[in-house]
């Protein structure tokens, strides 16, 4: 397998698409990335030589943030959110969807599972 950018990429796809297992690099950058270093996009992963992973490792660290650059400043916006105490960083504090959505029902992925409340006892109970 080769690796890029501490990334091991697969083998038996082609170059476009193994790019895109790398953090930050989508299918357009990709094609990019293919175009701007001349290697044939649609070669296995596996027959790029060491001059061709060089280039396309510098290329991607030069003009791209990717991997661990990336995840780092993500952390760190999100940290600066929640320091100045604005309303998106109450709701990245609280684990609850920032970007307006309804939380009434749905938003279970951020929420995490149900957590069931024990109901009222009903009138037969009281007797």
């Amino acid at each position: 397998m080769p690796r890029l950018l501490g990334v091991d990429i697969p083998n038996d796809k082609k170059v476009e698409i193994s790019l895109t297992y790398l953090y930050g690099v989508g299918p357009h950058v990709a094609r990019e990335a293919c175009v701007k270093t001349k290697i044939d996009p649609l070669k296995p992963a596996s027959e790029l030589d060491e001059d061709e992973l060089s280039r396309l490792s510098t290329l991607l660290e030069r003009e791209y943030t990717v991997e661990g650059p990336l995840r780092r400043t993500k952390t760190q916006n999100i940290n600066r959110l929640k320091e100045i105490r604005c309303y998106r960083g109450l709701r990245h504090r609280m684990s609850l969807p920032v970007r307006g959505q309804r939380t009434r029902t749905n938003a279970r992925t951020r929420k995490g599972p149900r957590k069931t409340v024990a109901g009222k006892k009903g009138v037969k109970d009281l007797r």
